[in-house]
């Protein structure tokens, strides 16, 4: 089989969506694996199966609740509410589950339970079903190893609340078939998952780390109380170990797999014996904290930070799994605040050193870095590239911000593009969005409400911001924007500057600034009415009043260039965009340019709300001037002018405490 595409969603399927799924366990995990699947898969049937009536009817009343609930919250109507919950059919008869196009198996955390289960299953269920287990802990070889078709089971761990922690672990275990892999990677991304692959090792990649964690808590009880190791944990993590264990009852699970650990790995894994005699934890919630004299929290903050680092490098030493899936899955999965190897990286190899060094005095056999410090940093955090007939096809991946920009992002995007595009095999480059959500939903906020009152340095920060765009604009070779969802703001205007733009039929555009009391700031206020004239009137209403731009009528107006009906068409369509795009491509137009008239407006966006007028009178003026310069780079100073200007306004300080309060903007009162 070919080397595995970095993005789940440029394979092509080895078979279509499951429409029939049955899960085994009908317990906490279960039911949520199953709601999930029903709200992403409506139309499929499923099965909650499990030895006890009462069981059942409790997991298929959950699923229904918890559909109840979101059309209480308005997060679904009651049409899609019953699509949902249509089709849950609760039985304690394997028999039923025959013509299963998948089976998951949600059971209790034993080995012998589980294997008495797949050979049930396996009597039952078609020979090319798929078969996969949830555990958190066991090895697939170890749950497997009695299966006669070996090559179409896995294991695949969900990480609670199943329906809506968006991060599933692939286990690559030897004798799965590798297209089943690749497959059950495209399922979970096509469903709004976040797919990790991992080695098969006792706890895969996660729960290694999260398991430490609280094993590592727990053995700084003689130093501190479990309140205060909690409030010196909370610099880490949202929620300190103990709480987190008060609220999973997972005093038994830490028990449990660190013994699996030490039996596998050495004694140094042997979970501490308080566990057995604990049921609570005394703590604080997350937010609040007990005071910590200083030589305590020096104490447990070292070992905390050491066992983090000791397990995170251990991973990618012993390649667990990939560096940029360590952080993004203990960020996204675990709610730590940073993965190990970005505070590593944060800290600094001196402190990292010391935890590492307190670690490995107080506790004897985990394991240490095998590498210099800098070669754990050596690896792209928030992109995923591969090769497509000789394009480099550049996935942003930052799943928890809807692919937004942020420098970071920006400037590993800088280095890719930089890297290959003097390489004589590469014909260029596509950009697309992770998932099937979002090309890019803008730029992050950042640094920029300290800017706020300060023209010079707002308008030095938008011209930072644009550095990616600016060198786009001077490249030799195509870059196409592949929007596979919404393009809002900065990613709106990062799709204008490349050389081309294909869409999913589904996908559209917004300009959201003015909504924000701000104007953008790295060129929509010049590029479009240099690139489509045509659609002049419909920027206006776009930059001016929040307007949405459908993807079918951008390319009625010749702003998309073509459609496609699917994540894979859009790859393709977009790698053809690149060919065609290879003998050359029109330049943004320099000079002075005509523009459609600006008729005037009354301050409100399409949605009805109150926008500042004084903020679309400093866009006004900027959309004017900008088109009568005489250069190209003279209209973008105007835009980064603008953005100054409008940093200095009510609005816009209204507009960015609003959105930082998390709350509506109230324009009324500015001017």
């Amino acid at each position: 089989m070919a080397k595995p595409y970095a993005n789940p969603l440029l394979a092509v399927p080895s078979r279509p969506l499951p429409r029939i799924v049955a899960i085994i366990g009908a317990g906490t995990i279960g039911p949520d694996i199953g709601y999930y699947l029903k709200s992403a898969l409506p139309d499929i049937k499923l099965y909650l199966v499990d030895v006890a009536q009462e069981a059942v009817d409790r997991a298929v009343q959950r699923c229904h609740d918890y559909a109840k609930k979101a059309v209480a919250k308005g997060k679904l109507s009651e049409d899609e509410a019953g699509k949902i919950t249509r089709n849950i059919i609760g039985t304690l008869n394997y028999p039923d589950i025959a013509d299963a196009d998948w089976v998951l198996e949600a059971a209790t955390e034993n080995i012998g339970l589980k294997r008495k289960i797949f050979a049930q299953i396996e009597a039952i269920v078609r020979p090319d079903a798929l078969i996969t287990s949830n555990t958190s802990s066991l090895p697939a070889a170890e749950i497997f190893s009695q299966l006669k078709h070996k090559q179409r089971a896995t294991v695949t761990h969900f990480f609670a609340p199943a329906w809506r922690n968006p991060v599933v672990e692939v286990i690559r275990w030897q004798q799965t078939d590798p297209a089943v892999i690749e497959y059950l990677r495209w399922v979970f991304c096509v469903t709004g998952k976040i797919p990790l692959i991992t080695a098969d090792v006792a706890c895969f990649m996660l729960d290694r780390i999260f398991d430490n964690w609280c094993n590592e808590a727990a053995m700084l009880l003689d130093k501190a109380t479990a309140s205060e190791v909690d409030s010196v944990a909370n610099e880490f993590v949202h929620a300190g170990p103990f709480f987190v264990l008060n609220l999973a009852h997972g005093n038994p699970i830490i028990t449990e797999t660190n013994t699996l650990q030490a039996d596998l790995e050495g004694e140094h894994y042997r979970p501490a014996t308080i566990f057995r005699s604990v049921n609570t934890w005394v703590t604080v919630p997350p937010g609040k904290r007990v005071e910590v004299d200083a030589k305590t929290t020096q104490a447990v903050r070292e070992r905390l930070m050491g066992i983090l680092f000791s397990q995170g490098v251990d991973i990618v030493d012993r390649h667990i799994g990939e560096p940029a899936d360590l952080d993004l899955g203990c960020r996204q999965a675990l709610a730590l605040k940073k993965g190990p190897l970005d505070l590593m990286r944060d800290l600094g190899e001196k402190v990292t050193g010391n935890a590492l060094l307190r670690l490995g005095k107080e506790r004897p056999g985990m394991p240490m870095p095998k590498r210099p410090f800098a070669a754990y940093q050596d690896f792209l955090r928030h992109l995923l590239v591969d090769d497509v007939d000789g394009v480099k096809v550049i996935t942003l991946r930052r799943p928890e911000a809807l692919n937004a920009l942020h420098d970071e992002m920006t400037d590993e995007i800088l280095s890719v593009i930089r890297k290959h595009e003097k390489d004589p095999q590469v014909k260029g480059f596509v950009i697309v969005g992770y998932g099937t959500k979002a090309f890019c939903a803008g730029a992050d906020i950042g640094r920029f409400p300290r800017m706020l009152g300060d023209a010079p340095a707002a308008a030095q920060y938008s011209r930072d911001c644009s550095r990616l765009l600016v060198h786009l604009d001077k490249m030799q070779k195509p870059v196409v924007a592949a929007l596979n969802g919404m393009a809002l703001g900065g990613g709106f205007e990062l799709a204008m500057r490349c050389h081309g733009i294909v869409a999913l039929r589904n996908a559209w555009m917004q300009l959201p600034e003015i909504t924000l009391g701000i104007v953008p700031g790295i060129g929509a206020m010049v590029v479009p009415y240099r690139r489509w004239p045509q659609a002049a009137s419909v920027f206006h209403g776009m930059l001016r009043q929040a307007d949405r731009l459908k993807a079918a009528r951008a390319h009625e107006l010749g702003v998309v260039d073509a459609l496609a009906d699917d994540y894979a068409g859009l790859i393709k369509t977009a790698v053809a965009r690149v060919a065609a795009l290879s003998s050359g491509f029109r330049c943004i137009p320099d000079g002075a340019i005509e523009l459609a008239p600006l008729s005037a407006i009354e301050p409100k966006a399409g949605s009805g709300q109150t926008l500042s007028a004084e903020v679309i009178g400093i866009m006004e003026k900027a959309i004017r001037a900008a088109a009568a310069a005489p250069s190209f780079a003279a209209a973008l100073e105007i835009g980064y002018s603008a953005f100054g200007d409008s940093a200095c306004t009510a609005g816009a300080r209204e507009g960015i405490s609003a959105f930082q309060e998390k709350r509506k903007p109230d324009f009324s009162k500015t001017p």
